[in-house]
């Protein structure tokens, strides 16, 4: 039997620059292949990547390492860093050395925090596999989302989208999500959401001004049409705030999906670069109470799981659905972008 085996973080901000470099970010690249060499400069950093236990690719540990950076730079110090940020050229090495050297701890902070990117982008995805939802029941949906972040695709609904020239949401809202959309377009549907909430660990608050710094940190700094998405969904949070609760995944669901589910409304589970961070026993648990609750599911009170993960080899970022009843087997509709920049439609 073949085994993966855990990826320490020797060498994975180097691994992870030539995936970046591939997705279109050869500024963040060059950051982060600076960061590998110039990690010896910052021995609190370098401790947390070379001593890195388990999968250093699934933890993500190059895009915290990233994040920090972005935010030191957003942040304005260190100058060169700044500068370096500004210019989108210059001397890697010696910004990011001077960083490592000036601001070891704060990088380490980084490094030991799971990541709260709370993409937007991906909504499109997600949004393509709701109206195949629609086109099969008719009934509008009640969102369930665990590892929410900050929530902001609890809002979805009240977003535009243009999936390869098929218009959904709201076309005057200020956050529009228009992904570069490869093969037939979705069949079209209705996008209604009549109730949506959502759970995490460490929710993030939309009002702190220090929160969602860090969480535009996230971003990759070469691509500022998604910063610019994610400011203008950040101030929606702010006049619409979602329902976000604090708590344990699992936990939470099992007494979401126990909740009495109103006649004519679809129930849907959704999740969006969440799995990798669970726990194989809680990931489990996450998929067994999915399942039992949809074989209790009928035509007026349907359930659906939609999932935008990446698959266990992490060779691509797959888009999945199941409902209940019909469709329970999972069903692959698109390979995607990992920020949702791009959709491979195969619905």
């Amino acid at each position: 039997m073949n085994m993966v085996m855990p990826r320490t973080g020797l060498n994975e901000l180097s691994r992870m620059a030539r995936v970046v470099r591939g997705l279109g970010s050869p500024f963040v690249a060059q950051v982060l292949e600076a960061g590998q060499r110039q990690l010896w400069r910052g021995p609190e950093s370098e401790a947390a990547i070379l001593g890195w236990r388990g999968d250093a690719a699934a933890a993500a540990l190059a895009m915290r390492f990233n994040a920090a950076l972005h935010f030191l730079a957003r942040r304005g110090a260190p100058v060169s860093l700044a500068a370096l940020y500004r210019a989108g050229n210059g001397d890697f090495d010696g910004a990011v050395g001077e960083a490592l050297e000036t601001e070891d701890t704060l990088i380490a902070d980084f490094l030991r925090r799971t990541p709260q990117t709370n993409e937007v982008g991906r909504s499109g995805a997600i949004v393509a596999a709701l109206m195949q939802v629609r086109r099969q029941f008719g009934l509008p949906f009640e969102l369930l989302e665990i590892g929410s972040s900050c929530g902001l695709n609890l809002n979805l609904g009240r977003y535009g989208f243009d999936l390869g020239g098929v218009l959904a949401g709201d076309r005057h809202s200020p956050v529009q999500v228009v992904p570069d959309w490869q093969g037939l377009a979705p069949l079209p549907a209705p996008l209604e959401v009549v109730g949506a909430r959502g759970v995490d660990l460490n929710p993030l608050d939309a009002n702190d001004p220090a929160t969602c710094e860090r969480l535009m940190a996230y971003i990759f700094a070469d691509q500022p049409q998604r910063l610019h998405r994610l400011e203008q969904a950040i101030g929606m949070a702010r006049r619409h705030p979602p329902t976000l609760e604090r708590g344990d995944a699992s936990v939470w669901l099992a007494q979401a999906l126990a909740a009495p589910q109103p006649a004519g409304v679809c129930r849907v589970v959704m999740h969006s670069m969440v799995l990798q961070y669970l726990p194989s026993q809680d990931r489990a648990q996450v998929i067994a109470m999915i399942q039992d609750a949809g074989r209790s599911a009928t035509p007026d009170r349907p359930l659906a799981w939609v999932g935008f993960e990446w698959t266990e080899t992490r060779s691509e970022v797959q888009l999945a659905v199941s409902w209940f009843p019909g469709q329970s087997e999972r069903r692959i509709l698109a390979v995607c972008h990992p920020y949702g920049n791009s959709v491979d439609w195969r619905g």
